[in-house]
């Protein structure tokens, strides 16, 4: 069994920026990543799909210490990708993880003020454990094993291909065949016009409309910036840019969603012309934000439509036949290939289960704590990012919050921290893990997840310029989270307070 100061699962873009802070801001500490995968970069290595790419700038979902460089502030999956691995090959963070342990579950012990996290060796099948003070849950929010079954019964008749863009088969050949994306979110968008370039024909269907706004490849400003001043001054002036420009929209969408409404429906149709059917193709029933916008780059999907290569379909499905999908109309597309872009399946907390001290932790009945941490659940922090904002934001936030906490527990003496319900917080409505985002592949896995409070610290904010006030500007020490040395005093507390915070 090796000990460490701290585990870090997961060594994607929330695990290699964490690994970062702690290198600069917490130096004394030892920690390792466990990885189940054998690749850094989480998302951006599993993703290999065309045209794969980011639907955030990189000047906010790049990390707030590594200038973005690259011309192209929408990026593909392979540009990310080298990003993450400069910062690790920068922090010789590789030589931290452990790859191939899938992290399965983890086992808290008041009497010694410690972790038990045991991992599965993906090659051998063997099970080795690891002993911490800290654990950080960095792993992301969806399974990277199986993604979302949108159960089409009847799939089995077609005698074509049938791909998921999470398992994209490296060997597919889809020059001038006849291709079927079923989706309306990011990555339909995404492989759309990527695969009109060489497909005869594809088409996205969809059952209902996705918002969808062209945007800039190229952020001109923060290149014009780069000539002219120095790059880390430069980064840090366009993240702040685009953070405003950000966080000013989205709340135009809360405040004045007809206006915005009308403004996105009205740049479609400007790509599209008036001749073409916006109104049943790109025109949701739901407001702007009430789930993600997707962004196409240079307009991408609009000049593919615009060309023939791609078309939008509107429709149920019926059906499979051998040679396509039968649609509600009862009208059929015929097709050699089928995309199923039916969205992912959320992984609460990476499938870990949990323990305190012999009490297993059920996730729907703790609370959450700053958007970070559960009542009950010492010295545990996990990495969730915006769902309406670039996701490395948050996780930047959090990683210097643990790093803050950390150092704070050692000036104090202390070996454990646990947040706890205030008397006045037990009355407390009980709000779901996020609110007013009806997106389906958050909905489904909303019963597993912590609850959220009406009240600061309980509440997850899902907003940069409250979190930044909430997590970063707020002293550690406040009335809730509570400090102690069990090892010292030789109490049981740890499942007294999981007990005691989740009535």
């Amino acid at each position: 069994m090796e000990h460490t100061d701290i585990v870090i699962v997961g060594a994607g873009i929330s695990g290699i920026g964490t690994a970062h802070h702690l290198r600069g801001k917490c130096p004394g500490k030892r920690f390792v990543i466990l990885e189940s995968r054998n690749a850094i970069g989480g998302t951006w290595d599993l993703f290999r799909y065309p045209g794969v790419r980011s639907d955030s700038d990189m000047h906010t979902l790049g990390y707030s210490f590594k200038p973005w460089r690259e011309a192209k502030a929408i990026a593909d999956g392979p540009s990310i990708l080298r990003y993450v691995n400069e910062v690790a090959a920068d922090d010789r963070t590789q030589d931290h993880i452990r790859f191939g342990h899938r992290v399965t579950g983890a086992s808290w012990s008041s009497r010694t003020a410690t972790w038990t996290v045991e991992a599965e060796q993906v090659e051998t099948g063997k099970t080795v454990q690891f002993t911490c003070n800290m654990l950080l849950m960095c792993g992301g929010y969806y399974r990277y094993d199986k993604a979302h079954d949108a159960g089409f019964e009847g799939l089995d008749r077609f005698k074509g291909t049938v791909a998921h863009p999470q398992f994209w088969p490296e060997d597919l050949d889809y020059t001038g065949k006849r291709v079927v994306v079923i989706g309306s979110g990011a990555t339909a968008m995404t492989l759309v016009p990527a695969m009109a370039a060489k497909a005869a024909d594809v088409v996205m269907l969809q059952r209902s409309p996705t918002y969808v706004v062209s945007w800039p490849e190229q952020d001109k400003v923060a290149n014009r910036l780069r000539r002219f001043l120095p790059e880390k001054l430069a980064y840090a002036i366009t993240r702040w840019r685009n953070v405003r420009k950000d966080q000013s929209f989205y709340r135009r969408t809360r405040v004045e969603p007809d206006k915005v409404k009308a403004e996105l429906i009205g740049g479609v149709r400007a790509e599209l012309g008036d001749d073409y059917d916006v109104e049943t193709h790109f025109t949701p029933r739901y407001n702007p934000w009430d789930q993600r916008l997707c962004l196409v780059p240079e307009s991408d999907l609009f000049v593919a439509i615009r060309s023939g290569k791609a078309s939008v379909v509107t429709d149920t499905i019926a059906g499979f036949t051998e040679d396509g999908i039968k649609l509600g109309s009862g009208e059929e597309l015929a097709a050699d290939i089928i995309v199923t872009a039916t969205g992912l399946e959320l992984a609460v907390l990476s499938g870990v289960s949990l323990s305190v001290d012999g009490t297993a932790v059920n996730l729907p009945d703790v609370w959450n704590y700053k958007g970070m941490m559960y009542s009950g659940v010492p010295n545990l922090v996990q990495t969730f990012g915006y769902i309406n904002a670039s996701w490395t934001l948050r996780a930047d936030l959090t990683a210097e919050y643990t790093c803050r906490l950390i150092n704070r527990m050692d000036e104090l003496g202390m070996t454990m921290c646990v947040p706890q319900l205030r008397e006045q917080d037990r009355d407390m409505p009980k709000r779901p893990w996020i609110d007013d985002f009806p997106a389906g592949y958050m909905q489904r896995a909303m019963h597993l997840l912590p609850r959220q409070g009406d009240r600061d610290p309980w509440r997850h904010t899902q907003n940069f310029d409250e979190d930044r006030k909430l997590v970063r500007d707020s002293p550690i020490d406040d009335d809730v989270l509570r400090f102690s040395n069990p090892k010292v005093a030789g109490g049981d507390v740890a499942s007294e307070l999981l007990l005691a915070s989740s009535r």
